[in-house]
């Protein structure tokens, strides 16, 4: 059985992944296939069992698309691990409609969580003073709000979501949920559902958007969504650009509500250089970068063992994305 995997995996991890029965098939960096230990062979030609997509793929000069083409032409690809939580690149319901079986990664949500905490902490501490009076070499002292006895409202609570409502309690924080299947698990201090989401904007000083991208989400944030923002508030998205009416947004930025957003994903990427996010000076740019945490390669890689062991055996695979996931039902 062949898996597809990137050079830079197999020299990380393939000697401790290694099984009977399983061969590797690495790609490098200019999209080249071979054997482990081999010489090349025709890319259109490779048709291997499984593929492990890992995070080093996003990495600048990396053959992210030369992979995802063999991951989609393969004929004989039978299941295919992704690195990430989210599942709505087109790829994966073509996968799945030919009968690839998906498994996401709830990797990420370590360093997500740590990305979220510390920009609202930069806002609510108004870091950037302090930054510009270094800068200045002025010494001028002032009062900031701190993160316990806020509201925090954390729109989605899979892997990502909960591990920010795991720190923002944490620093005494209450948290509110929205979950589309409520179970009575949720560490948080209230649950709502997507119904019930409306009613509890309002509360909230900090507003997470943590949610998968999928029909129902599509333009959560529209107008009547940030009409209903605590002016003041800070909203954080580092689900998917499409959970948000980008220009709504920028209306309620100019008049204060919310005061400030942390956008790490948007609606085209990358950011085109003439958009109004890249100059709003309420608006606070990264480049889709807030998983990128280096353990998160680790966690991946004993996903995937855990995984291949599973494959192996025939049993039940962890992260199972099932149609209906896809759908998002």
């Amino acid at each position: 059985m062949q898996v597809l995997l990137s050079s830079v995996a197999h020299g990380r991890f393939a000697a401790s992944l290694d099984r009977p029965g399983v061969e590797w098939l690495v790609m490098d960096s200019d999209g080249s296939v071979r054997p482990d230990g081999g010489a090349r062979v025709d890319r259109a030609e490779a048709d291997p069992e499984v593929a492990w997509g890992t995070s080093d793929l996003f990495a600048r000069g990396a053959p992210l698309r030369p992979f995802l083409g063999l991951v989609r032409r393969a004929p004989g690809l039978r299941w295919y691990q992704s690195p990430t939580a989210g599942y709505d690149f087109p790829v994966f319901a073509e996968m799945a409609r030919r009968g690839t079986r998906i498994t996401n990664a709830h990797v990420n949500g370590i360093p997500i969580a740590e990305f979220v905490l510390r920009s609202v902490l930069d806002e609510l501490q108004g870091a950037a003073t302090w930054r510009a009076q270094q800068d200045a070499r002025t010494w001028e002292l002032h009062d900031w709000r701190e993160v316990a006895g806020t509201t925090w409202l954390v729109i989605g609570l899979g892997g990502i979501g909960s591990e920010v409502a795991l720190r923002a309690r944490a620093c005494g924080a209450r948290v509110i949920g929205c979950r589309r299947h409520p179970d009575g698990s949720e560490a948080v201090d209230h649950v709502v559902t997507p119904a019930e989401l409306a009613g509890v904007i309002a509360e909230a000083d900090v507003v997470v958007l943590a949610a998968p991208a999928n029909p129902s989400t599509e333009r959560l944030v529209d107008a009547a969504f940030v009409a209903r923002l605590r002016p003041g508030s800070v909203l954080v998205n580092v689900a998917r650009g499409s959970l948000v009416d980008e220009p709504a947004l920028l209306a309620g930025l100019d008049r204060g509500q919310p005061a400030v957003a942390v956008l790490d994903v948007f609606a085209v990427e990358p950011l085109p250089p003439d958009h109004p996010f890249w100059g709003h000076p309420s608006v606070r740019v990264t480049p889709h970068n807030a998983a990128g945490g280096t353990g998160r390669y680790g966690r991946q890689a004993a996903l995937f063992s855990a995984n291949l062991d599973r494959y192996l055996a025939g049993a039940p695979l962890l992260n199972d994305v099932t149609a209906a996931v896809l759908d998002g039902r």
